[in-house]
């Protein structure tokens, strides 16, 4: 599996260039000079000390609290401090970037247990708003959702308690989160809702079935919010990938040995339905960007788009534009040295024919945090500027997505 993504991405500064220019204006400034060491090995040479503003540095700002008066406030500052701050800062940037480019087609993917952490409303406010206009996830991620689109809760857990213990109890753990298996049992009754309406003449894939789930939540769950709910009011697809890995995949699996034990047609899964859905939309649109939270299946197969419309056209001789993502903007604290793709950069995947490169217009950021710390106060602080300086943009962004 193409996977793409190694070396050091984060952003291209603009100064850099500046520095190399400076380098070659340092020997002009000290013609003449012979410097004689000796012809040791391992002698250092005399250091010429530049003036910072002549070589065009940007400096960095000490954050003063006493400033801050918002969420915004405190995101810009930290962009002009240092290390994991200012890669939060500058993320914020780009995503802003992405929100307001009337362009771009935002695809969001999705891993870990983001739903469970209580991260699901940030994901459909992301999609009411117009700002993200397709969804990658795991399944596991949309099944704990529907816990909450259905009104059910997750809980703290006691470490006093033992393993077995939350076994025995019914309490399914995640880190320092429980879900009670009652929820799993609650969302099987609205799978097994949506499932036995399912014809099965139709085949399946999990875009279609995530529209369908959120039509039964728009008519069912009217009080509650939901990432499928709002994506199905939205017009915004969701796709899982790694459907079978998934209590909703369990959930399918046992409809059909329902089925088949009473006689009647199984439901046909088509994964590469789900595929070619995600390239012939992202083919309609002039610009692209991606928004991962994670890694993993969710970010790979989305990232895999570029590398299919190339291998299209130089395998099958399609005549299709070879397109790449534009932005991208990634919350994840692995660590490139693994050599796995969730800790992979921007970079690397530029290789892979994944990206546009920093060089042609690309535009990245890449967070190595917690994303339950990095998201709320991203997404926060981009809210906060298009409601200072309108929406309008991004209300015609997400009207264009849907043509």
């Amino acid at each position: 599996m193409k996977h793409g993504n190694h070396g050091n991405s984060h952003h291209v500064s603009s100064h850099q260039g500046n520095a190399h220019r400076s380098n070659a204006h340092q020997g002009s400034s000290h013609q003449g000079k012979t410097q004689d060491h000796g012809g040791h090995a391992g002698d250092g040479t005399e250091r010429h000390l530049h003036n910072p503003i002549e070589d065009r540095l940007i400096p960095l700002e000490p954050l003063d609290l006493g400033k801050v008066k918002s969420i915004d406030d405190l995101v810009r500052a930290m962009s002009k401090t240092a290390f994991t701050g200012r890669q939060l800062g500058e993320a914020a940037d780009v995503l802003e970037a992405m929100a307001r480019d009337e362009e771009c087609f935002v695809v969001m993917t999705l891993s870990g247990a983001m739903t469970v952490a209580k991260q699901g409303l940030i994901v459909t406010e992301l999609i009411d708003r117009g700002i993200v206009n397709a969804v990658v996830s795991t399944g596991a991620l949309m099944a704990h959702g529907l816990v909450e689109a259905t009104g059910r809760a997750h809980f703290r857990y006691n470490p006093e308690v033992t393993d077995e213990e939350l076994y025995e109890q019914g309490y399914n753990r995640v880190y320092d989160t429980l879900e009670p298996e009652q929820n799993l049992d609650d969302v099987e009754e609205v799978m097994s809702a949506v499932l036995e309406g399912w014809d099965h003449n139709e085949v399946m894939c999990s875009y279609k079935l995530n529209h369908a789930i959120g039509a039964y939540l728009a008519k069912n769950a009217k009080d509650q919010r939901g990432i499928l709910k709002s994506a199905h009011e939205k017009g915004v697809p969701v796709f899982v990938p790694a459907f079978s890995d998934s209590e909703m995949g369990l959930d399918t699996a046992l409809n059909n040995r329902l089925r088949e034990s009473t006689g009647r047609h199984k439901i046909r899964f088509d994964p590469f339905e789900d595929l070619e859905h995600f390239a012939a939309t992202l083919l309609r649109q002039k610009k692209l960007g991606i928004l991962t939270i994670g890694g993993g299946v969710p970010r790979n197969w989305s990232q895999q788009f570029g590398p299919f419309c190339e291998l299209r056209h130089r395998r099958l001789g399609e005549n299709i534009p070879l397109k790449r993502y534009h932005y991208g903007l990634r919350i994840c604290p692995e660590p490139v040295y693994w050599g796995g793709l969730s800790g992979s950069p921007y970079s690397e995947a530029v290789s892979w024919g994944k990206f546009v490169p920093p060089a042609e217009g690309g535009k990245f950021g890449e967070v190595f945090v917690d994303a339950t710390v990095g998201l709320p106060l991203i997404v926060a602080a981009v809210f906060e500027r298009l409601d200072k300086k309108g929406s309008k943009a991004n209300k015609a962004k997400n009207a264009a997505a849907k043509k």
